[in-house]
């Protein structure tokens, strides 16, 4: 049974993080699980998600990400920043991108989550840029 779409194509919002997302070399994205999902050879990025523990709680404009490994205890302490629902014991985070998010961010947040998913040579082709 195929999961239901749980976005609009026509979000404002998720047409920035596709901007942004592909944007980084040879990304992609597909949908999975009724979301787009942002990919080279692993998943780098998820539009929407829920939180750790919640049942019903959909944030279906949020983006979901790998963080850096250094940066992750700082984000962890910073409260806009979630766990999501399944990806949460792999280090994913999430944050919500509802009021007038901070787009720099955003691309760095997608940067760096494309460098901890990506291929070497890919991360490599990013560098170059």
């Amino acid at each position: 049974m195929a999961h239901p779409l749980m976005f609009d194509d026509d979000d404002p919002v998720l047409a920035r993080v596709r901007e942004l997302a592909l944007a980084l070399p040879e990304s992609a994205e597909k949908i999975t699980h009724g979301r787009p999902t942002f990919f080279t050879v692993r998943t780098f990025a998820f539009y929407g998600g829920s939180p750790r523990g919640a049942t019903t709680d959909r944030h279906d404009s949020a983006l979901v990400f790998h963080p850096d490994p250094a940066d992750e205890p700082a984000l962890r302490q910073d409260d806009r920043f979630w766990e999501p629902a399944y990806l949460w014991p792999h280090g994913w985070l999430a944050i919500d991108l509802d009021d007038d998010p901070d787009w720099t961010e955003i691309a760095e947040l997608l940067d760096a989550s494309y460098r901890v998913t990506a291929p070497r040579r890919l991360v490599r082709l990013l560098d170059a840029r």
